[in-house]
């Protein structure tokens, strides 16, 4: 491991002449001079599948072959691409820049370099010019061909419509056929021939330029964009595969990636022959070891892979190029290897100074040419989209925008393409059909790490309108993390379950990725902030959104009556979701029973209709009120009449509302015996618009109840005793309270029912979780203290036992039991001082004992208090709780025997077969996992609270370095905002989880202007939104803050008391 005998010389070129002074070299130094002497002709593969002969120095080093390519191509952003080829080992690996060619390509005449891209940046917006994506696209194209790029056929069908429109243009049947016919993207493309057709009839108008744009935007959401694998074992000898990217080192489990090592969890990358060493930061929170292992098939493999990591965390790390070792006097150690040419930033820097020459180029396999735009404004990166549509910011064409370009003629002893070419064919400007600011379509989804999905939403199939491929149209903070990874963060371990879906209605990817986007020019993004959210596609201006609020009424008893409309609209949906999509989904395949069947869905539609007709009532009041149909008559304001008529009626459905619990439990039932109808019943929870536990659905119109009775306590402690409204309101109250009070009893029922359910598909190793009387507590994340430190467990408390676990690295990505005590005989104790570690409990059962350790003394005694309850409650049943934990035998280790077990269990990649065969989707989007990442806890009694503290509504919403504020409609669910379009979308465009985020109001340093504004803050994440009255601003405040900051156990019992049912 020698030292290299060239000296680093960073070039300029990225498109410029020598002389234009464009170098990343310190000052006073010159770059070297090409070496003189014989010639070597190379033959080069582009992404075209041209080859082109370029003649260079033997003695030369790689970059200057790197140049003369990137030159011949007009190529400014070049740094991103890099020159591959099969070494004498048959190994394919990088042309290293700063060696000479010699010495890496020994017999040049039979080696075909193959020009590709290396580096794939988090965001392909961050491509500014036209060729570069266009080189892109064809890498995806290239990588579709060879099966690299894996998906599922309707995602490769959304891909391949794309390219055959940046092919051949428009849709025509015919000529569509007949070039799939000739030409070949993927194996088994026949099957999907239909479907490219119907996606491609969608793209009627797009240019080249857009249709790139639209297909890296898709291939960019699929987990093996850009990943090249590298095959390996783990230290049980599981063979995984490596990759590299640019957020870190992943793991994959043939096509599916179990696990990520994020750059900023990663101390040192090394290798000792054939073993691949990471070194992690130490973590208080991480339950990994300091080092993790890895064997390759040979040191060449492994040092080959090493310096791919190496190159990577350099190009999307460091500012700038890092600087040589100094040459050692005596004896050189280690390899001094290191990252040679621009960083990201600087070539980001460079192209947004806008100090080079855009030229034309063409492509090669389109009938469409497209020419490199001459106006691109540049923008930054965390701009939002301007008020009005500005074609000027785009990276594809302008109108009729054209330039005369040509390319720099070899002089001297410049590298020369053989075939003396010194310029591209120019081709005619294309004429761009206008296209408006449309909003770029985001896809997130926190529900399927294992296969992305793209799915057409053919109920609101809508005029294709292609995306206008604006740079200012993206954040810097696109940014969507899966919950599968333990370090996806550089500030911290958060995720959000982020869900995504094309506002226009059409075909949009639905994935998870994990792409944070880091640009090193600022802090790393958020890992709770969706595209869509970052995207500011229709503000609103602030006087219109004044004018708007001063002509409706400001009187409090209006805002309680929309809130009823606003509320029921999203009921309405969440019926649909079983009346409509699942009934729609058990209709396609004959797999629930009919006596299924008749207990569920007619016993929801009926309660669907009831609620149409109660929804169209309540908006015709409103319209009343508000004066839009006759002018204030007096007898309008008011709502109270409404719901007394409507409440009456609805006694008429209690028979139905009976039938849910039984519904429930009739379902949970049919799925343990029927795997068919389980695997039904889980496709449908990964589609969108069942965007809760399905389960949770069916509980829906009993919590419906609660929501008519909290309104209506509202309104009779608004309207004093001699209001017009105010008996009918007290009328209503009475008979809400009647019905609530006879189903409160199964209600709390069913709740536990369905949250052990839910825990249930989140374990791996229990076989019998449900069984009568037992009752979920509390949820969270500990630190489970042993002989090796600290380390993160998930616990779950129970009426009669706690069971801690920890987050298995297998595909369902579902928590492993490690450990179960029983609380009979259990007893609880601080101990702090004893540990010396902060927030310490010591547990000690009657065969076990453990130390556990909470994130803050509020989460201690939320832990002390709940645990010391159901110890009670343990006491007072007929004994202890036997064994139900059936893959891990009673646990009679001592603590430290304990922790080397947990350990050992935590590394195997393989985790427990037999349940992987059960559950095979991941579950990285649940309550669980937020708990996981947030470092927190959640009791049943939160649940309780949440299901009772539910709202819907507009808001405005504003980043922190945004101007604009952007209109949503809200909803509040499950601890979690759901953010939509309108409220007629039927499925999410994204979700944000609020569990540990602090709620509080802008100071006057912030500069928010505004009324009724409130703050989320979550470390560098920081959210504001905005409501429309005081009422409304202060509901949002109430909800938001029973998921934000969940108040002890007596207090909460004591409010629920005061509102006995």
């Amino acid at each position: 491991m020698g030292e290299i005998e060239q000296r680093p010389t960073p070039g300029s070129r990225l498109g410029a002449p020598e002389n234009s002074g464009i170098s990343t070299l310190e000052r006073g130094q010159k770059p070297p001079q090409t070496p003189s002497g014989k010639l070597m002709s190379i033959k080069i593969q582009m992404l075209d599948d041209t080859q082109e002969a370029f003649e260079v120095p033997q003695r030369a080093p790689g970059k200057v072959l790197l140049d003369a390519v990137c030159n011949h191509l007009n190529l400014v952003e070049g740094d991103y691409f890099g020159l591959e080829f099969p070494d004498h080992r048959k190994i394919t690996v990088w042309l290293d820049l700063l060696k000479p060619i010699v010495k890496q390509i020994r017999r040049p005449k039979h080696v075909v370099v193959r020009f590709v891209v290396k580096f794939f940046p988090p965001d392909h917006t961050q491509l500014q010019e036209e060729l570069t994506r266009y080189l892109f696209a064809l890498q995806v194209k290239q990588d579709l061909a060879q099966g690299r790029l894996t998906c599922n056929d309707t995602s490769a069908a959304l891909l391949i419509s794309h390219i055959v429109q940046s092919e051949i243009g428009d849709f025509d049947e015919a000529s569509d056929r007949e070039h799939l016919a000739k030409n070949k993207y993927i194996p088994q493309q026949d099957a999907l021939e239909d479907k490219i057709v119907e996606f491609h009839h969608d793209h009627i108008g797009q240019t080249p330029a857009e249709s790139d744009f639209q297909l890296l935007e898709i291939a960019r959401r699929l987990e093996m964009y850009g990943i090249r694998l590298h095959p390996a074992k783990d230290r049980e000898g599981t063979k995984i595969n490596l990759a590299v990217a640019n957020t870190g080192i992943l793991v994959f489990q043939g096509f599916t990636k179990i696990n990520a090592f994020n750059w900023a969890k990663v101390r040192k990358l090394s290798f000792k022959r054939k073993r691949f060493l990471i070194k992690l930061r130490p973590d208080a929170n991480s339950s990994y070891q300091d080092t993790l292992e890895f064997l390759m098939a040979s040191r060449d493999f492994c040092k080959s892979f090493w310096k791919i990591c190496v190159e990577h965390h350099a190009f999307f790390r460091l500012f700038e190029e890092p600087k040589p070792k100094p040459k050692p006097v005596l004896f050189s150690r280690g390899s001094s290897f290191r990252f040679s040419g621009r960083t990201q930033k600087q070539v980001l820097d460079y192209v947004r100074e806008g100090g080079h020459k855009k030229v034309q180029f063409e492509r090669k396999h389109s009938k469409i040419h497209s020419i490199r735009s001459l106006a691109m404004q540049p923008t930054e990166p965390n701009s939002e989209v301007s008020k009005q549509a500005q074609p000027s910011a785009s990276p594809a064409l302008g109108k009729g925008a054209e330039s005369p370009g040509g390319q720099r003629c070899p002089r001297g002893k410049e590298p020369r393409v053989s075939s003396g070419e010194c310029g591209q064919h120019q081709s005619p400007a294309v004429q761009r059909s206008p296209v408006g600011n449309k909003e770029a379509d985001a896809a997130m989804t926190a529900t399927t790490e294992t296969e992305e999905e793209v799915v057409k939403d053919r109920t609101q199939q809508s005029k294709p309108q292609p995306l206008q491929p604006s740079t200012g149209a993206w954040s810097k903070k696109h940014v969507c993390i899966t919950l599968n990874s333990l370090s996806c963060q550089e500030e911290d371990n958060t995720a959000m379950i982020e869900l995504s879906i094309n506002s226009q209605g059409g075909a949009v990817p639905t994935n998870v990725i994990l792409s944070p986007n880091l640009s090193p020019d600022t802090k790393q993004a958020s890992p709770l902030v969706s595209p869509l959210l970052n995207d500011q596609p229709c503000p609103r201006t602030d006087d219109e959104e004044e004018g708007r609020r001063k002509r409706f009424p400001t009187d409090k008893a209006y805002f309680i009556a929309k809130e009823v409309a606003t509320t029921e609209r999203t009921y309405l949906k969440d019926l649909e979701v079983i009346t409509s999509w699942f009934q729609s989904a058990v209709s396609k395949e004959d797999t629930m029973p009919e006596t299924l069947k008749s207990l569920i869905f007619p016993n929801f539609e009926p309660l669907h209709k009831f609620h149409t007709n109660f929804l169209k009532e309540i908006e015709q009041r409103l319209a009343l009120w508000e004066g839009r149909s006759n002018a204030h008559i007096r007898d309008y304001q008011r709502i109270g009449d409404v719901m007394l008529r409507n409440i009456q009626a609805m006694k008429q459905l209690a028979a139905h509302l009976w039938k849910h619990s039984e519904a429930l439990e009739a379902l949970e039932t049919s799925i343990r015996s029927s795997r068919r109808l389980e695997n039904l019943c889980r496709d449908f929870e990964l589609q969108k618009v069942c965007y809760l536990p399905l389960n949770t659905f069916l509980l829906r119109p009993l919590h419906r109840l609660m929501h008519y009775k909290q309104v209506l306590e509202r309104l009779c402690k608004h309207h004093p005793p001699n209001h017009a409204d105010f008996r009918d309101c007290r009328a209503a109250l009475a008979e809400i309270t009647e019905m609530v009070a006879q189903l409160h009893g199964t209600m709390i029922k069913m709740e536990n029912f369905q949250k052990l359910h839910e825990l249930k598909k989140d374990l791996i190793g229990i076989d019998n979780l449900v069984i009568p009387g037992r009752e979920f507590i509390r949820l969270g994340s500990l630190s489970k203290l042993s002989g090796k430190g600290l380390q993160q467990r998930m616990f779950f408390l129970f009426n009669d036992v706690l069971l801690y676990t920890s987050r298995g690295l297998t595909i369902s990505n579902q928590f492993k039991v490690h450990g179960q005590l029983p609380l009979y005989g259990m007893t609880i104790q601080e101990s702090e001082e004893e540990w010396g570690v902060p927030h310490c409990l010591t547990l000690r059962g009657q065969r076990q004992s453990i130390v556990v350790a909470a994130s803050s003394r509020s989460e201690m005694e939320k832990w002390v208090e709940d645990i010391q309850m159901a110890i009670d409650l343990a006491e007072k049943s007929s004994g202890p709780t036997p064994e139900f934990v059936a893959s891990s035998p009673p646990d009679n280790k001592s603590p430290d025997e304990a922790a080397v077990a947990d350990q050992e269990s935590e590394d195997d990649l393989s985790a427990s077969r037999t349940s992987l065969e059960r559950q095979a989707p991941h579950r990285g989007n649940t309550m669980v996992h937020v708990c996981w990442h947030r470092n927190t806890s959640v009791s049943m009694v939160d649940f309780s609270v949440a299901v009772e503290n539910q709202l819907s509504g507009n808001l405005l919403r504003k980043f922190k370095n945004s101007n604009g504020w952007q209109k949503l409609w809200v909803v509040f669910t499950n601890f979690c905002l759901f953010f939509y379009k309108s409220h007629q979308d039927n499925h999410p465009l994204a979700s944000l989880p609020l569990l540990g985020y602090s709620l509080t109001i802008p100071s006057e340093s912030e500069e928010i202007h505004k009324d009724y504004v409130f703050k989320l803050h979550f470390k560098s994440h920081v959210y504001y939104f905005r409501a429309e009255s005081e009422y409304t601003f202060e509901r949002w405040m109430e909800v938001i803050r029973s998921a934000t900051s969940s108040a002890s156990r007596a207090h909460i019992l004591s409010h629920k008391e005061s509102h006995v049912y």
